[in-house]
């Protein structure tokens, strides 16, 4: 007989690993359909290898297999990056008390539409509408899931088979290819450019009303900015045209901030309460940016044109759950105390980060790093800068401090690549960034050290020469 016949033959049955022992705790965690499917596949793979193996062998193996599914795929990281709104990584840190009033949401009923002084249905809106009328200075709010869900449910309103009229300096991209005029024409609006790229003028403006047009469409290009031969119209002087024209101002501030950033050592971006005050008849932003909380958009401004927005069908599609309404109210409620916000949002806690803690951070982790690594690598805190994220502020840094990791010898670049992917295989994934020749850890947004370390003790790093 073939031994690779011989060899299969001697594979144990699903019955025998599923009443193994070694199986025991993982079929009463898992179930025994799950189970079923961990052992057939680990049978499997056994008979493709032609080999054979011990029940016990396979059962250990189909409880590895069940835990390595059962593991989630949004997985928490550590953002070494430099990067403290990431895009990618999810954005804003929540607050504790915006944790709070989330878990308290989900686990009871709560009055999400129920008016509990008259007895009958309420409006979710009215949860956050006083918070942000007081915030802003506006007549009137409402929430919807995001800023691009906020613009598109504001041209469909107001503009919806008329003229938007916007400079074509502000025609931007936000993130993943998503672009304003595609924004435009989703929500059934003519895009009407006016002016040029690094230049638009009052008189670009007048020329393009007329009887068509439904909305003038301010943005903040919050994400890029334009230096050199530039001219743009503020948001006041547009204000007084659109109203002399009888069409409304809309102001999109994409990240949107309620404070002035100068507090925090950034450079000062517009605020809400700013853009209201200038006249804008609607100004539209973003929750989970700068203002630290979880993704919504935001529409504040005059209150008759909010209720044509609440009237519109589309913002049922749009609105937010009771979850994250319970975060924003939450979140909200800090900004009533501007001087303890870089200690209650993690937000700005990150972005205002004192040197001295990173230096701190460093002087621990450095050692971890040289241990674990070898003397075939370098290991150094370096300055570095680290900057907001998310299409805000996208000039300006902040100084940080950074674990440099280089290699000592040849093949530098394969071993860092190679490093970098083993880092991401940890239970908790560590992102960094590689830049000259070294792997970065920047340590702006490094607060649980004692985690990092512990799980940097499961690292296999490559060797290098």
């Amino acid at each position: 007989m073939d031994k690779a016949v011989a060899s299969l033959r001697k594979l144990p049955s699903v019955d025998e690993v599923l009443r193994s022992d070694a199986l025991a705790g993982a079929l009463a965690q898992f179930g025994r359909s799950a189970a079923v499917a961990a052992v057939r596949a680990v049978l499997a793979e056994a008979r493709k290898q032609g080999g054979a193996g011990d029940v016990t062998a396979f059962a250990a193996d189909a409880a590895a297999r069940l835990e390595a599914e059962a593991q989630p795929n949004l997985k928490p990281v550590f953002n070494l990056t430099g990067t403290v709104l990431h895009t990618n990584l999810g954005r804003a840190l929540i607050a504790e008390a915006a944790i709070e009033a989330a878990t308290v949401a989900m686990r009871n009923a709560v009055a999400l539409e129920f008016d509990l002084g008259g007895g009958r249905r309420g409006e979710r809106d009215e949860l956050v509408r006083d918070l942000l009328c007081e915030l802003t200075g506006a007549e009137d709010a409402t929430i919807v899931n995001n800023n691009a869900a906020a613009v598109l449910l504001t041209l469909n309103t107001f503009a919806k088979g008329k003229d938007a009229i916007v400079s074509r300096g502000e025609l931007i991209e936000i993130g993943g290819a998503f672009r304003m005029p595609d924004i435009m024409s989703r929500a059934g609006a003519r895009l009407h450019e006016v002016g040029t790229t690094n230049r638009t003028h009052m008189k670009d403006y007048v020329g393009a009303l007329s009887d068509k047009s439904g909305l003038i469409l301010k943005v903040h290009t919050s994400n890029y900015r334009i230096e050199g031969f530039t001219k743009e119209v503020g948001a006041r002087e547009l204000a007084a045209l659109a109203h002399e024209h009888k069409v409304p101002l809309v102001n999109d501030l994409g990240s949107g901030t309620l404070v002035d950033l100068t507090r925090f050592g950034l450079k000062h971006e517009p605020t809400v309460a700013e853009a209201v005050a200038e006249g804008a008849d609607l100004v539209t932003f973003s929750g989970d940016k700068l203002l630290g909380g979880p993704q919504t958009g935001f529409i504040v401004g005059r209150k008759e044109l909010i209720e044509k927005l609440n009237k519109n069908p589309m913002k049922r599609a749009l609105r937010v759950d009771k979850i994250r309404l319970a975060m924003v109210e939450a979140t909200l409620r800090l900004y009533r105390d501007p001087d303890s916000l870089a200690h209650k949002l993690p937000t700005y806690r990150l972005l205002a980060r004192p040197l001295a803690e990173m230096q701190e951070v460093a002087r621990r982790i450095v050692p971890a790093l040289k241990d674990k690594l070898g003397d075939g690598y370098k290991v150094e805190s370096v300055p570095c800068a680290s900057q907001v994220g998310s299409g805000a502020l996208p000039v300006e840094s902040l100084p940080s401090l950074a674990v440099s990791i280089s290699v000592n010898g040849r093949g530098g670049g394969r071993l860092l690549t190679a490093l970098s992917n083993a880092l991401r295989k940890l239970p908790v994934p560590v992102v960094g960034r590689i830049e000259k020749d070294a792997l970065l850890f920047d340590l702006r947004c490094l607060e649980n050290v004692d985690g990092f370390l512990t799980n940097l003790a499961t690292l296999h790093p490559p060797e290098a020469a």
